[in-house]
């Protein structure tokens, strides 16, 4: 027997320059983190186009998506829903590597990450973050072939 859940699919971006990763500061629900910039996706919105969506809406930069990492399913049960819904939850989050193709540095304003930074790679592993941030590292350093972590 299948149980009822509810999926949202949502596109992420690992942005690596000069030994730094792009992120963003996400808070809500009472609880925060650094997290890839990066997000939900709109109904049929294409995942490209949705993470360079994201990545503007979350940092003020333009991107370039490049290759499509592998993908990140998190799960999360009904009780630690933050939005109170009574199924039990699935992300299916679709990692990409991307670079910066413009714009300029800037906080989001009004959505759920406060502002977006450059850390230094050697930093990132003593920060509060999600885990997505580890499995987009994972990602990008392992490039497995099916996409999939093991």
């Amino acid at each position: 027997m299948t149980l009822p859940f509810d999926t949202r699919p949502a596109a992420y971006a690992v942005i690596v320059r000069d030994d730094s990763l792009l992120l963003a500061y996400w808070k809500q629900g009472g609880r925060e983190g650094w997290t890839l910039p990066g997000g939900g996706l709109d109904l049929a919105e294409h995942p490209v186009d949705g993470c360079r969506r994201e990545i503007h809406e979350e940092t003020g930069y333009d991107a370039r998506i490049g290759a499509l990492l592998g993908i990140d399913v998190g799960h999360w049960p009904a009780e630690t829903r933050l939005d109170g819904g009574q199924r039990d939850f699935q992300s299916l989050r679709l990692v990409y590597e991307a670079s910066v193709s413009g714009g300029e540095l800037r906080h989001e304003v009004g959505g759920s990450t406060t502002h977006a930074a450059w850390i230094p790679l050697a930093e990132v592993a003593g920060l509060n973050r999600v885990s997505l941030v580890d499995a987009g590292l994972r990602l990008y350093r392992e490039r497995p072939l099916d996409g999939k972590l093991v």
